[in-house]
């Protein structure tokens, strides 16, 4: 569902140029949560924001069922749900005239993008806001409504930047109980955080992001073989002590 190979990704700075992503390569199948997991700076959004287009790699190429971005970068955003912790919606619109807008722009036809509205927003119990004017909604409500927005065109490949930031418990619940239903349905799934104690509830396999590279990749197990630690913490601690040693 989503190939990421080879990504490399330089930016200039007063001392000089930063590399933000380094060869980063991996797969992300359908039914599957992948954590890309790294400290703060590590090149996790720079990573996002070049398979969605909106940054051009220096090297390699991100692709979404077969097809590159740099190739045809509005076949590829047709095919990708994102949601961040900036929840961006529109204050003067209805809940509902917003997800039709974003359907509309999506080109999905208009009595399956009301289907859609209605249905999603029942899934993320959001029905009773639909006719409220955003503006109005608290951050939870707010929160819930960029979730259902970003499935309203029912992309095949769901990218999340930190969704958790900023949300309570119940929030953050939320989050959880979305994720896994994006797994039931046959998403391929990319989950982006430094909330390591949450990703290991929430993904299915990881990717240990340090300086821009993969350090370390596979399932829970398989990351615990390879590096003697029971969890991400004391894995990413010892990353940072030997890079910093």
């Amino acid at each position: 569902m989503l190939k990421v190979h080879s990504l490399v990704k330089s930016f200039s700075v007063d001392a000089g140029e930063v590399r933000a992503v380094d060869e980063l390569s991996f797969l992300v199948p359908k039914q599957e949560v992948y954590g890309l997991l790294g400290p703060n700076g590590a090149g996790k959004t720079t990573t996002l924001r070049m398979i969605l287009g909106l940054l051009d790699p220096d090297q390699g190429y991100a692709e979404v069922e077969g097809i590159r971005t740099a190739q045809d970068p509005i076949a590829v955003k047709s095919r990708l749900g994102f949601v961040s912790a900036s929840d961006g919606v529109y204050p003067w619109l209805s809940v509902r005239e917003m997800l039709l807008y974003f359907a509309d722009l999506y080109a999905v036809d208009p009595d399956v993008a009301h289907r859609r509205a209605e249905e999603l927003s029942g899934m993320m119990g959001i029905e009773k806001l639909l006719d409220r004017r955003a503006g109005t909604l608290s951050t939870g409500q707010r929160q819930r409504v960029t979730l259902v927005r970003g499935l309203i065109h029912d992309p095949p490949v769901m990218l999340l930047d930190e969704p958790t930031r900023g949300l309570d418990v119940v929030g953050v619940q939320t989050i959880f109980e979305y994720i896994d239903h994006l797994r039931d349905v046959g998403k391929a799934v990319v989950v982006c955080t430094h909330r390591l104690d949450e990703a290991e509830r929430l993904c299915d396999r990881f990717g240990l992001l340090h300086q821009g590279r993969l350090q370390y990749e596979g399932t829970m197990g398989e990351l615990r073989a390879a590096t003697h630690r029971e969890h991400l913490v004391d894995m990413f601690v010892d990353l940072m002590s030997t890079a910093t040693a």
